[in-house]
């Protein structure tokens, strides 16, 4: 966000759509803010968008989006309870990983959906957002699966949807840390923490 404009979804939105901060601003076909639920408990946040991602202006719609949709779906996540966003908010050529610049022109577009959902709960999906959001001293290997607590945020790390369509190994970690999500879901819900 530019200056002291109120923090508001529309101002949110206008933002992103206008931004060239950096150089994939003015390469893409459109931003890519989120889907999901504006109230939501837990926030995802991947990398950033890919060539499907860019074409219809929402996030994880391509394979890797499909495949964390039906994991969702099979373990009995309330589309009311989560929100799906990514680090950075347009398409980076070839669907390289973001540079560093471009996740920091982009982090106050994802601080402002932190602010206006307060999500309890963020699941890092991948080394991109692992990295810009919990620590850049430990591996996404290292990282996953281990709750951390920045004040009353928890945040747990995991694989991204992609590397277990080029991996298959990993899908049951992804599958566990998943689980680990939902159980943190429900002990918010239930009043337990």
């Amino acid at each position: 966000m530019n200056g002291p404009s109120e923090l508001n979804w529309d101002n949110l939105e206008n933002g992103v759509r206008n931004c060239r901060r950096c150089v994939l601003g003015s390469q893409r076909l459109n931003s890519v803010l989120g889907r999901g639920s504006r109230t939501a408990t837990l926030m995802f946040v991947g990398e950033g968008p890919g060539r499907q991602e860019d074409e219809q202006g929402l996030p994880f719609v391509g394979a890797a989006g499909q495949l964390l949709d039906t994991a969702l779906e099979s373990l009995s996540f309330d589309p009311a309870d989560y929100y799906i966003a990514n680090v950075v908010k347009c398409r980076p050529p070839m669907n390289r990983t973001p540079l560093p610049e471009e996740a920091a022109a982009c982090l106050n577009y994802l601080r402002a959906q932190f602010a206006l959902i307060k999500p309890r709960i963020i699941v890092c999906l991948g080394s991109v957002a692992h990295t810009n959001l919990v620590s850049s001293e430990e591996t996404i290997t290292r990282a996953r699966g281990k709750w951390i607590q920045k004040k009353d945020v928890w945040f747990l790390s995991t694989y991204h949807p992609a590397a277990l369509l080029r991996d298959e190994t990993k899908k049951l970690p992804f599958w566990q840390d998943l689980k680990l999500a939902k159980q943190k879901l429900d002990e918010i819900k239930n009043g337990q923490i």
